[in-house]
């Protein structure tokens, strides 16, 4: 019972350590979060609000080779790549070939399954009775195909099945009872049954930060400049020069962790896919996300309107938000739907996906100090395994076994 009383520092108020720190706290732990940014200002603020369970294949797919030069060079394409940044950026680039390899990718998608596959009912767990299905809309999605042909969509809607995700093949007029705002090229449709979304991913996190405080958690505004762990304690030295003692810690800092990370003993290939969103003022016109396959962005219905979101940028992460990045997404909106040729882009964002090579997080006990744990490079999954993340992290904190391996993530595994 000693061991729930233990204090300990989450560092990161995105959305994984805001899952994390609320899940400590129900733990019976003492909880003390830290972000020099606030509450959830990154991805967890921007993100396309899709829980996106069924993306149980890496990114690191051999079938992405033949598409990336039409990706790269198409001025609408959902790939750029900072030419200043191309050599910075090569050592990463490198692994992520190395990891398509066929052992790697099934490895890779077995891990990845393993985690969606409980994502959201790590949400119900996390979340207050009530709480659930007022944030959450169950409403499963749609991936789209255009031009496709039909022994392609077969191909992806088997690959899909072959991997337990629930899934339906739509055709037509089926389509557009489903979804009556699509365009009528679209031909085919897959709709994932068993994904959620959230019309408001920042209130989301907002209302997780909200029960922290009610129950007794603690923020500071300010950022982590050094992490030095003993066998008993772990002290931290904030930005304003304070040193703070915890029993435990938990790195939680998104695309930001290289430095912690190295100060720990760890090397980590971490770099940041920029990722881009549009707000268009459409009420109505969508009931679930829509995904297009050979566009790669998605459409989702939010509270405030539409929101365009799904394009890959590499350029570090200081370079300023190129905002055609952002508003090119309309042109793309405007061939999937009816009726939004007036449309105008009234918001743009862009924000920093933690990514890994082998598409995979860390989620891992330090082996150098067992009193610091990593969880970290969620890449594009962060909002969707960000409640799981946080029991596995949970179940570390409290000296039990995972409820999964957790091989795959561990950080020394590069």
């Amino acid at each position: 019972m000693a061991q729930k009383k233990q204090h300990i520092a989450v560092i990161g108020a995105g959305i994984i350590g805001l899952c994390t720190a609320k899940r400590l706290q129900d733990l019976g732990f003492s909880v003390a979060l830290f972000d020099p940014e606030g509450i959830a200002q990154r991805c967890s603020k921007g993100n396309a609000g899709h829980f996106a369970t069924e993306q149980v294949f890496p990114l690191a797919n051999v079938k992405l080779l033949p598409k990336l030069p039409n990706m790269l060079f198409n001025p609408l394409g959902p790939l750029r790549i900072d030419w200043r940044y191309a050599l910075k950026m090569w050592p990463w680039f490198l692994r992520f070939l190395l990891n398509m390899r066929s052992a790697s990718f099934k490895k890779h998608t077995l891990a990845l399954r393993a985690l969606n596959e409980s994502a959201l009912a790590a949400y119900q767990e996390l979340l207050p009775d009530g709480d659930y299905d007022s944030l959450i809309t169950k409403n499963g999605s749609l991936l789209t195909f255009e031009t496709s042909p039909t022994q392609q969509v077969e191909q992806v809607y088997l690959a899909f099945k072959a991997q337990g995700v629930s899934v339906k093949w739509l055709k037509g007029s089926e389509i557009q009872a489903l979804e009556p705002s699509l365009n009528d090229n679209v031909k085919h449709a897959l709709l994932f049954c068993d994904v959620g979304h959230s019309v408001d991913p920042h209130a989301l996190c907002m209302h997780i930060y909200q029960r922290f405080v009610e129950n007794g958690g603690v923020f500071a505004r300010t950022g982590i400049t050094e992490i030095l762990p003993s066998s008993d304690q772990v002290r931290l030295l904030t930005e304003q020069g304070e040193s703070l003692a915890f029993e435990q810690i938990v790195l939680c800092t998104g695309a930001w962790s290289n430095p912690l990370s190295k100060q720990l003993g760890f090397k980590v290939p971490l770099d940041t896919e920029r990722g881009y969103h549009a707000m268009l003022n459409e009420q109505g016109t969508l009931s679930r996300p829509v995904a297009s396959a050979e566009r790669q962005f998605i459409i989702t219905p939010m509270q405030s309107g539409l929101r365009l979101a799904g394009t890959v940028e590499f350029a570090g992460l200081d370079a300023p938000e190129r905002q055609e990045r952002a508003t090119m997404l309309l042109t793309h909106a405007q061939q999937l739907i009816q009726g939004i040729k007036q449309s105008k882009v009234h918001q743009t964002w862009m924000g920093c996906r933690p990514s890994l090579p082998d598409s995979l997080p860390v989620i891992s006990q330090s082996p150098k100090h067992n009193n610091v744990i990593f969880a970290f490079g969620h890449q594009h999954l962060g909002l969707t395994q960000a409640a799981i993340t946080a029991k596995l992290v949970g179940q570390l904190c409290m000296g039990e076994q995972p409820m999964l391996d957790l091989t795959p993530y561990r950080i020394d595994r590069f």
